[in-house]
């Protein structure tokens, strides 16, 4: 038996990368995985596909940065499989720039995508998990909200953000028996970091004091541990997952 059987995930942006390693360790720790997409149709399908082999899986195409799509989102999620007992903010974007060139258009969008769809989230879930008296709520960060980045303001501002309002909610709804965690992952080696050259990509391997980057499946583990009993005496907190960079 799994640490998560019967629980229900609602994972945002899960057809690559990081949301597709959190989707495929839940499936494979019991839990019922629901998971929005974009836009990639035939990504979303295929792994809807796969996590049928092991457990109940439903894609869902949706806008995070969406007030009124995320509570007709978890709805549609609630009327499927009956409740959410473990949210998953993933979804995420990222438009560098030096603040000098960075525009106005550029912060709009990063801070809509990463930070407004926390909320957006949260909100729509926050009655039916009152109602339950349990819950628990993760929220991806970053390392760079942590230390900041040059080229990253907007970014840098979105992840802190979403590290302070992972400790109200916590404080908030801890009354509630719902739990708010954030996870900030450092350098993780997904597609994304596959289209950087190799001597790039070794730089940051050097700086880490593992020496390796991360895998999509280690920031799943660490998400799994926080939707799980293992944690429960845990809120309000952001895990490091990177290697020891920020040690």
């Amino acid at each position: 038996m799994g640490l998560l059987e019967g629980k229900v995930v609602l994972i945002t942006g899960a057809t690559r990368g990081i949301g597709k390693g959190i989707a495929e360790v839940f499936a494979e720790q019991g839990a019922q995985v629901a998971f929005t997409y974009a836009g990639s149709v035939d990504k979303a399908n295929a792994l809807e596909k796969e996590l049928n082999t092991k457990t109940k899986a439903k894609a869902y195409q949706s806008d995070a940065s969406d007030y009124d799509a995320a509570q007709k989102l978890v709805a549609d999620v609630i009327e499927e499989f009956g409740r959410v007992d473990v949210l998953i903010n993933n979804a995420g974007i990222t438009k560098d720039n030096l603040m000098l060139r960075m525009s106005k258009d550029d912060w709009d969008l990063i801070i809509k995508t990463n930070l407004d769809s926390v909320f957006n989230l949260t909100k729509a879930v926050v009655k039916p998990m009152m109602k339950a008296k349990s819950g628990s709520i993760i929220n991806m960060t970053s390392i760079v909200g942590i230390k900041g980045n040059a080229g990253q303001a907007n970014y840098a501002a979105s992840k802190a953000g979403v590290i302070g309002f992972t400790k109200s909610i916590a404080l908030e709804l801890g009354s509630r028996n719902i739990r708010c965690n954030a996870i900030a992952p450092g350098f993780i080696e997904t597609e994304m970091t596959a289209a950087l050259d190799e001597k790039t990509v070794q730089s940051w391997r050097d700086a880490i004091p593992l020496k390796r980057g991360g895998q999509p499946q280690d920031v799943a583990n660490a998400c799994v541990f926080f939707a799980s009993e293992m944690s429960s005496y845990i809120s309000g907190q952001v895990l490091n997952v990177d290697g020891g960079m920020l040690t």
